[in-house]
Order: structure tokens, then C-alpha cells, then sequence
């Protein structure tokens, strides 16, 4: 197979994929071939892999009786040899749905074809009877037999439930085939096949509508991919289907991993094809890190037979994606799902230190104001916790602890927010001690001298933190931390006796891009006072600078911009995700970045909770700052990591806890990422 371009899905371990919805001619195998025939090629010029048809597409599935009319079943292996030999230029794998006479019994069948040759036929295990179904009268299951093959066309072909058809050229492409009631039982064949290493489960299905019917489809599909770690292709039956006593929507789904991909227009009368971009990467991947999987497979697994197929990926130098590739990945952008979110975050976040307080005996906290994101949120949680626990919020000791580089606006949002949220506010000025510091240990900037390095930073940072500490101590209270997972991913944090440390943080798994919508979201739901909620928006706009170094004297803008450093909180936030969620290769979130943010069109937002960006960042721009997020995550920064006081896991993005999601040496190398960086992603 030859090397695919960077701008090739493929290339990243996405497989294109695709449910048909024929309009079926009743007891017309003729006809039904030649639409099969006509969506198999439009699925080719899509650049698809493997093509789902719906069950008894060759003959229609309401036609009752008729199923056991020998001129008709002649007429479908007729049809079958016509479908099969279209293939033969044809990239896709095409699954169809027949009713076969083999081994003097008529059986429900999926065959699977690919470049013109029968891989193999899976005959339907459990035939429904009751209600409206009778299939009983007309098939025999698949337990009827315990023939592994079976002849047809002069040619022994493999027949069972137990096949895999595995795709060696695209590593991770295992498919297996079932029908349509096989996954309304309580052990579908399919999860045996996943057990065995099958990664896209496929469903023939005819399934007739009735009232709240799709719902349960989507229940089926979606609980049954994300229990498997696979995919779940589902194609039902639609127009042309005879309705003398039922409907039929042409219904077609694609899940991946419990997420839905894609779903077909129901109720449409013509043909559809609906297609979607799976990662079979990602679900190798999950299934490697769901170690239970593994132990499931050891126990549960049955025998099952690979057959394989040579499938070649499409060689185009640009394929893109065919999916959305959310930009920020710890905030969903559906109203309803961000709402669930910020309220099960916010009180993860309150019921952690509520919990902390109490089973320490503990009734006051110390934590320091900035009038930046992640202390304004940490006092905001503060608070709410307080008054769940009975606690007056006096007993909130905050302090503004401004130093040479604070400027007049988060000097002002630090005294607004506290005193509008009614804790006890003080300020205690950090420029003697600093200065007294730089001066004994000789620093250029106590002679003055304008030297501004990391030791006038960490002074700064340092006694902070020393300070909040010693007065934890003299009141008897715990120090709150404020730094977020983003800080700690790239260790923009002062290790030690900077914003590093702290008694509890209630922060540490909470990414800067979400901390923006949980203030946001705290706000706008009248949590608070007007007074408070209005401050808390106001910090929004605030730029995110350590406030370190001394900016123009006549200007209130900081001389630092955080992002300037580590770059847009966004863009890393985006790769910590994909790194520690999913364990991808830079190559490939270098590639879904790029599809992320290629243009400056977010979609739509919520209302309420304004887009945080419409950036677009091009491929030179993703490739330079993930060069510089592996650098800091994987060899600069462990060492803070494996150090971090205790705080609540937050969201299934993960935390950076040695004790939890993230265990890892402090003298590792990052030279394995960025070799694969610069080996695979083009630097433009």
C-alpha cells in the first residue's frame, strides 16, 4: 500500500463508512440489483470502505409468502450475481440482504462482497415470531445447521455467525454482520465478534416504524457501541416496502463509541446513503485502555474466523474529514449537554471542598484573589460550598496580594468580586518582602537594575504562596488552590511554593476552557448577587497574564500574555485532550486539529454562552504550538505533576493526579512525539 498524504483520512486511522436506504421493488430482484449496484458506486466516488444495505434488499422484506416461491428465490441468486460482479471495480465492501436457499433451507442472510467475490454469508440468528412478525414460517435459523460453508455459484463459501472480515492494509478495520433482531436479544452475535477483535458491527434490519420505535433504535445502537468500543452501522428498511399492515421509515444510523456519527432522513421517499468517518483508531485505542475489555474478551471470547480482503484506501493527496471535530473538547456546544455539564462540574467542584472541610474539622479557608479566571471561579465554589455546609462566608479569609506587577483593572475585579460576594477581603502589599528577597540573594533588579527573569517571577509567585500559607496557620484554615488542569498540563505553574501548591484545589481538573463557561454559566444562573455576576463577566474579558513583570506605566494592559508563551489555551486545550483521552499521535491531532480550526467559523453557540473563539489557526501555527505543548507535557513539566495536592476529578477528559489518571515518570524524554511530529506533519 502506498504512503497516504497527510491530508488523507485514512492516513489517520479513519475508515469512511455507509448505510444505504434503497427504495425497494416488491418481489423485483432485477430492479432491487440495479439500485444496490447504483448506491455501491456513488458510495466509490465517496471515497467509502464498507457500504450496509438493509435486510432482504434483493427481495423487499414484507412480501410474506412469496419468500417461498421458487421463480422469486431464483430470481435473487440471479440478482446476487449481477451485485457481485458490479463490485469487481468497486472499492467498497458491499453488504446486502437475501434470502438464500443452502443446504435445502431458506435462511435471512447479510453477504458480504468485495471486488467482485462472496467473502462469506451470515445467516440471521434469531428470527422474531411474535407480534407482527412471523419469520418462524418462512426461515430456518442459523443454528439449523453447523455447516462452516456452504456452496453456491460452484464455489464453497464460508456461512456463519462467527465471521470476521478483517482488512490487514487498514489496521483496526474488523467488521462483522448481523440482522436486525440479533441486537434486540440480550447477547448479540456482535458482541462476541467484538470480543474477538471485530471494531464496525453492521445491522441488516428491516424494522417496521411504530410510534417511539427510533428512540429504542437509538438506545440499542448506541449503548451496544459504547459497551463494545465499536462502531454500529444500523440500515432499515424504507420506501417501496409494502404497507398493507405496517410502515417502514428507513431508518439508518451511525454510532461510534456511544456518539452518533450520523443518521438518515426518515420517512424519505428515493434512495439515501448516509455516510460517516469512523475512528477505528480511537477505538483500538480505548480498547486498550479499558483493560476490563480485555479481561471480558478472556473470559467470554468464542472462536471466530477472520477472512480477509484486500481493501486499498482511496490515494487522494486531500481527503478530508466528513465529521465535526469539536474545538473545545471539555465543552460541549449543545445547550441542553453544556447546562448538565457546568452544573455537574460546578457542584463536583463544591461538593469536593464541602467534603474536605468537614471530615478535617476545618471552618475557614485562605485563598489568594487575583482577579483572573481560575481564582475568581475557585471563590465562586467557595462560597456556594460554604453556605451548603452552614458556614458564613466570612469565614472565607481572601486576599489581593499585589506585587510589582499588578495592574489597576484585576487589582479592582479582585476588591469588586470579594466584596460583592460577602467574605472577609484584606490586601496585603507583596512588594517589601519581594524586594527584600531579591536584595538578599544579590538579584540585579534590588540594585536597580530592570532584570526581569524566572527568579523576579518566582519571587513574586513564591511569596504568595508563603504568605497564604502562614496565614492558614494563624487562623486555623485550609489554603484553597486556584490553578487549573491547563496550567498543570504545561506546567505554567510555579512548583512548589508558587501557584503550584495549596491545601486543596479544587481547580486541578478543570481545563481553562471550561473554568470560562463555568464563571459564565455560575452567572448567568443567578447564583449569586447581580453585583457578583456581574464581576465574575467582567474577569472574562480580563487578559490572562501572570502579571509578573512591569508593563508601560502609563498603560493598564500587562506585560505579559500567558498565551504568548504557552500558546492559545484553546489550541492546547484541544491537544491535552486528544493526547491523554484518547492517547493519539501528534500526526493525528495535529490533523484533526487542522480540521478543527482550518477557517473561523465556530457554528453556532448556545445562547448565553457567546462562541469563546472564532480563530482559525493554519497548519504551520497547529504544528508549532503542539511541538511546544509535547515539550512541556511530556519532558519539563511530570515532575509538578507528580507533586499536586488533592482536588476532585471533574470531567471524563481525565485529571493530571499521579493518584488518578495520569502516572508518569518525571525524567522521560518527549523525543518520541516529536520525532513523530516531525517525521509525519508537513510544516505547511
Amino acid at each position: 500500500m502506498q504512503e497516504l498524504s497527510f491530508h488523507n483520512l485514512y492516513r489517520h486511522g479513519f475508515v469512511r463508512v455507509a448505510t444505504a436506504t434503497p427504495e425497494v421493488a416488491l418481489a423485483d430482484p432485477a430492479a432491487n440489483a440495479e439500485r444496490v449496484i447504483a448506491m455501491a458506486r456513488e458510495a466509490h466516488d465517496r471515497s467509502v470502505a464498507v457500504v450496509l444495505f438493509p435486510e432482504l434488499c434483493l427481495s423487499g422484506y414484507a412480501i410474506d409468502d412469496l419468500l417461498q416461491q421458487g421463480a422469486l428465490l431464483e430470481a435473487v441468486e440471479t440478482a446476487l450475481k449481477d451485485v457481485t460482479e458490479a463490485t469487481r471495480d468497486l472499492r467498497p465492501m458491499v453488504l446486502v440482504g437475501a434470502p438464500l436457499v443452502l443446504e435445502d433451507r431458506l435462511f435471512n442472510t447479510a453477504v458480504a462482497i468485495h471486488k467482485g467475490r462472496i467473502l462469506g454469508i451470515v445467516p440471521k440468528a434469531y428470527l422474531p415470531n411474535y407480534r407482527e412478525f412471523y419469520e418462524g414460517r418462512h426461515f430456518s435459523p442459523a443454528s439449523a445447521t453447523a455447516r462452516s460453508h456452504v456452496r453456491l455459484f460452484g464455489e464453497e463459501i464460508p456461512f456463519g455467525t462467527d465471521l470476521l472480515f478483517d482488512a490487514p492494509n487498514v489496521p483496526g478495520l474488523v467488521l462483522h454482520a448481523e440482522v436486525c433482531e440479533d441486537v434486540w436479544v440480550p447477547i448479540p452475535p456482535s458482541t462476541h465478534a467484538a470480543l474477538a477483535g471485530a471494531t464496525v458491527l453492521l445491522n441488516l434490519s428491516a424494522s417496521n416504524v411504530t410510534i417511539g420505535k427510533s428512540d429504542y433504535r437509538h438506545a440499542l445502537c448506541r449503548v451496544h457501541s459504547a459497551r463494545c468500543f465499536a462502531a454500529y452501522l444500523y440500515s432499515a428498511a424504507g420506501a417501496g416496502e409494502s404497507t398493507t399492515d405496517l410502515a417502514w421509515d428507513g431508518h439508518a444510523m451511525i454510532y461510534e463509541n456511544g456518539s452518533l456519527l450520523a443518521e438518515s432522513e426518515r420517512f424519505l421517499r428515493g434512495a439515501q446513503l448516509t455516510t460517516a468517518d469512523v475512528d477505528v483508531g480511537l477505538l483500538v485505542q480505548e480498547r486498550i485502555r479499558h483493560g476490563t475489555f480485555g479481561d471480558c474478551a478472556a473470559h467470554h471470547e468464542q472462536p471466530m474466523r477472520r477472512i480477509s480482503f484486500d481493501f486499498e484506501p482511496p490515494s487522494d493527496p486531500v481527503l478530508p474529514l466528513a465529521r465535526a471535530v469539536p474545538r473545545f473538547p471539555y465543552v460541549p456546544a449543545d445547550p441542553a449537554r453544556l447546562d448538565e455539564l457546568c452544573f455537574e462540574a460546578y457542584n463536583i467542584q463544591v461538593s469536593g471542598l464541602a467534603q474536605r472541610l468537614a471530615s478535617t474539622g476545618i471552618k475557614r479557608i485562605v485563598i489568594g484573589v487575583s482577579g483572573g479566571l481560575d481564582s475568581t471561579q475557585a471563590l465562586l465554589v467557595a462560597c456556594q460550598a460554604f453556605d451548603e455546609i452552614g458556614l458564613p462566608r466570612e469565614n472565607i479569609l481572601a486576599y489581593t496580594l499585589p506585587a510589582f506587577a499588578t495592574s489597576a483593572s484585576t487589582r479592582e475585579n479582585a476588591w469588586d468580586l470579594m466584596r460583592a460576594l460577602g467574605v472577609s477581603a484584606d490586601e496585603i502589599d507583596m512588594t517589601p518582602v519581594c524586594r527584600q528577597t531579591l536584595e538578599d540573594i544579590g538579584h540585579p533588579f534590588a540594585k536597580g537594575q530592570p532584570v526581569y527573569d524566572i527568579t523576579f517571577e518566582n519571587v513574586q509567585a513564591g511569596a504568595r504562596t508563603a504568605t497564604l500559607f502562614r496565614l492558614a496557620n494563624f487562623h486555623n484554615a485550609l489554603v484553597l488552590g486556584t490553578g487549573d488542569l491547563s496550567e498543570l498540563a504545561l506546567g505554567w505553574a510555579t512548583y512548589g511554593v508558587g501557584d503550584h501548591m495549596s491545601h486543596y484545589n479544587v481547580n486541578a481538573s478543570v481545563p481553562k476552557t471550561l473554568i470560562q463557561h463555568l464563571i459564565r454559566w455560575a452567572a448567568s444562573t443567578h447564583r449569586f448577587s447581580e453585583a457578583a455576576s456581574a464581576v465574575a463577566l467582567k474577569v472574562l474579558d480580563t487578559e490572562i497574564s501572570p502579571e509578573l513583570v512591569p508593563g508601560d506605566a502609563d498603560s493598564d494592559k500587562p506585560a505579559q500574555r500567558t498565551e504568548d508563551f504557552v500558546g492559545p489555551y484553546e489550541l492546547q486545550d484541544f491537544n491535552l485532550y486528544h493526547v491523554t483521552r484518547h492517547g493519539c499521535a501528534p500526526s493525528k491531532v495535529a490533523f484533526l486539529s487542522l480540521h478543527a480550526w482550518k477557517d473561523s467559523s465556530a457554528g453556532a453557540w448556545p445562547p448565553n454562552f457567546p462562541e469563546p473563539s472564532r480563530n482559525a489557526y493554519d497548519l504551520a501555527t497547529v504544528r508549532k504550538w503542539l511541538r511546544v505543548f509535547l515539550h512541556r507535557f511530556f519532558q519539563t513539566s511530570q515532575f509538578k505533576r507528580s507533586a499536586v495536592p488533592n482536588g476532585p476529578k471533574v470531567g471524563s477528559g481525565g485529571s493530571l493526579s499521579p493518584r488518578g489518571d495520569w502516572r508518569a515518570p518525571s525524567d522521560a524524554s518527549a523525543k518520541v512525539w516529536l520525532e513523530e511530529l516531525d517525521r509525519n506533519v508537513p510544516e505547511s
